[in-house]
């Protein structure tokens, strides 16, 4: 009986190994993460048979775990805050600031102009994120606000919430990376 258990996690875990891993790549950027999560879900899907557990359909089954895994994945990793983010290429790896960006006022002539400039592209690109997504990142990054509060107020579960102001930092990494780059090389 226990060779039969161990042959079919076996030839489970033969089959669905790359599909689950593939799945799991999908929504988890770091390889290591992935592997962890799969690690996860592989171990569970042995301890519940060897329990002498049925499962109806073990492809629904393991599908549903990961989903769960990485949800939980979502929920232990820590928030980014714009101003966690590390940007590559400047004087050593850390985090940026959004005073590391806007000029020293005491500086230069044309502070105030590199001032309205660096305003202006940051506002820009924040009214350039989808509605959901600019309010999210407005409420928590200049309100100071928390996904409790927020999701309080608005009905929508944290976890979308939290997805919402990780897309909306994506992107405004993006968009103004050129504007960092730029500064930095004058």
């Amino acid at each position: 009986m226990a060779a039969e258990q161990n042959e079919r996690i076996r030839q489970t875990v033969e089959k669905e190994r790359q599909r689950l891993l593939h799945f799991i790549r999908k929504r988890v950027d770091n390889v290591a993460d992935a592997e962890d999560i799969l690690q996860d879900v592989l171990f569970q899907f042995t301890q519940y048979l060897r329990l002498g557990s049925d499962i109806d359909s073990l492809t629904g089954w393991l599908f549903a775990v990961t989903r769960n895994r990485i949800t939980d994945w979502f929920r232990k990793k820590r928030e980014d805050r714009f101003s966690d983010l590390t940007v590559s290429g400047g004087e050593g790896d850390g985090p940026l600031y959004l005073s590391d960006i806007l000029p020293d006022p005491a500086a230069q002539a044309d502070t105030p102009f590199l001032r309205k400039m660096l305003a202006d592209a940051i506002t820009e690109a924040t009214d350039e994120l989808p509605e959901e997504q600019r309010y999210v990142f407005l409420q928590h990054e200049v309100e100071g606000r928390s996904f409790k509060e927020i999701a309080a107020e608005t009905g929508i579960s944290v976890n979308t919430l939290l997805s919402r102001k990780r897309y909306a930092v994506l992107y405004l990494r993006e968009r103004l990376a050129q504007l960092y780059k730029e500064l930095l090389n004058d």
